[in-house]
């Protein structure tokens, strides 16, 4: 009883019966962080090398060292919210992207405005898994498992920001600069800390102290920047990078099957086929989303000739797709019918590609970007979805930051991949093995979820796989007292 008491002093806020709409404004706000960051550098780096004259070679580091902080960050500060809850993880990182955009708005070189950016991945990397762990801990609190709303919100509220990040930061070097563009984060931060320290709630201390495997988070490290520099510029001459990662993979593999608290439990995951296979689908999908957004990008400049903003508003169905086709659909999870219908819109698309040359006409090339966008639309959604369905609801975090991850391999797979087809410009003949390439990746995203039965079936609240002893729940104590039970009990009572 005075553990209680004590809890109910510590949060006196009353406990709403459906999921606490108090927590949306700081998940979205923050999950957002990401996305606009990644978006509105586009459009500075020219500015940014006049600036410093920095070639593109060298600028082009400020878009590579967030996609390395980032991919690296997310499932390490997952884990970490696993361990300590999310609030916390939430107010750090998102402090720090305030840190990080005062240190952009006044660097006064090139490699500390990179370091900057370093920094900011590191920070944005913490608002993502820290709402899916709010999410899964709401429905925990509440036994009404429908996140369905709050996860359209964090995918369209990503989306938008990803289609406008390219006109703010036009907007903001227009009015004051290159240097607003990371100045920005400083208010984004500050708001993000208020309704952070306001509204989220605290967490109790697990029942026993977990260690932190920093030996695994090293090799991860190591594993997931090898393997992403190779990715960024695949050549002979690389051939240790590779190498490295299949060190450092063989390395993290014996430390994680070892340590009692290890950063990815391999014992779990290794069961958990149907999670590993969504990760599968999650790099498949983005290496065609991604392919497509920088190789149609290049080839409606110089293969097609378009001007600059005739290029961009050629765009705009694609974007319009996506966000329409997302906030339709979101209300419904339908996961396999959202992967499936995916999988085929993606596979009409890239045939499509093989029908566009130099002289098609302009509604043809707005015709096929907004045929890809739709399953842009579904793919994300549902593979979201299904991740809070299948992971162990006691690493949320960390799964969720590994999704992240497979995401920005598929990106960076999908660069190579460009750079592989456009060896010199981005003409036709290009575009079409690029086009055949994508085809192939999505027909191995529909062979791999046609046959999948765990995705028809009603999902359960856990994962039906082997639990390991030494990781033990963290209670959520974020309004009701009973949180700290587990969910049967708070069933039955």
């Amino acid at each position: 009883m005075s553990r209680l008491t004590s809890r109910t002093r510590a949060d006196t806020r009353p406990a709403p019966a459906g999921f606490d709409r108090r927590l949306i404004a700081p998940m979205v706000l923050g999950s957002v962080l990401n996305p606009i960051n990644s978006s509105m550098i586009a459009v500075a780096l020219v500015p940014i090398g006049i600036a410093f004259g920095a070639p593109p070679a060298e600028t082009v580091w400020l878009v590579t060292a967030l996609y390395l902080a980032t991919a690296v960050g997310q499932p390490v500060i997952g884990r970490l919210v696993d361990m300590y809850g999310p609030r916390r993880l939430y107010l750090v990182g998102t402090g720090l992207v305030g840190l990080a955009g005062l240190a952009g708005t006044l660097a006064p070189s090139l490699g500390v405005l990179i370091a900057a950016r370093v920094l900011l991945g590191f920070g944005t990397s913490a608002a993502y898994p820290a709402a899916m762990r709010l999410t899964r801990s709401e429905a925990e609190r509440t036994g009404h498992d429908s996140p369905a709303g709050v996860l359209t919100a964090l995918a369209v509220s990503g989306q938008t920001v990803a289609v406008i990040g390219p006109t703010l930061g036009g907007l903001l070097i227009g009015a004051g600069g290159w240097h607003l563009v990371f100045a920005v984060n400083v208010p984004l931060s500050a708001a993000c800390l208020v309704l952070g320290a306001k509204w989220l709630p605290r967490t109790a201390a697990a029942a026993r102290p977990q260690r932190m495997d920093l030996t695994g988070m090293a090799l991860f490290a190591v594993l997931l920047v090898s393997l992403m520099l190779f990715l960024m510029g695949p050549r002979p001459d690389r051939w240790y990078l590779p190498a490295l990662t299949v060190v450092a993979a063989a390395a993290f593999a014996v430390r994680e099957l070892r340590v009692p608290d290890p950063f990815v439990d391999l014992r779990v995951l290794g069961g958990n086929v149907p999670l590993v296979v969504t990760y599968v689908r999650q790099l498949l999908a983005y290496t065609t989303s991604y392919a497509f957004l920088y190789g149609y990008t290049q080839w409606l400049a110089q293969g097609r000739g378009l001007g600059a903003s005739t290029v961009g508003l050629a765009l705009l169905p694609l974007s319009a797709a996506a966000l329409v086709t997302a906030t339709v659909t979101g209300r419904r999870e339908a996961v396999r019918g959202k992967l499936v219908a995916g999988s085929v819109l993606q596979i009409a698309g890239c045939a499509a590609l093989l029908l566009v040359g130099a002289g098609s006409p302009l509604w043809l090339l707005l015709a096929v970007g907004a045929l890809l966008g739709v399953p842009q639309g579904l793919l994300g959604l549902a593979a979201q979805t299904a991740l809070y369905r299948q992971a162990d609801p006691e690493r949320i975090g960390s799964a969720a930051g590994l999704l992240r991850t497979f995401m920005y391999l598929g990106a960076l797979g999908a660069s190579a991949a460009t750079a592989a087809f456009y060896p010199h410009r981005a003409d036709t003949g290009g575009l079409h093995g690029l086009a055949l390439f994508m085809l192939v990746g999505s027909a191995l995203l529909l062979a791999i979820t046609l046959p999948d039965r765990s995705l028809a079936r009603p999902t359960p609240e856990t994962p039906e796989t082997p639990k390991t002893p030494e990781t033990p729940a963290i209670p959520e104590t974020s309004q009701d007292p009973q949180s700290s039970q587990p969910p049967q009990a708070r069933r039955k009572a």
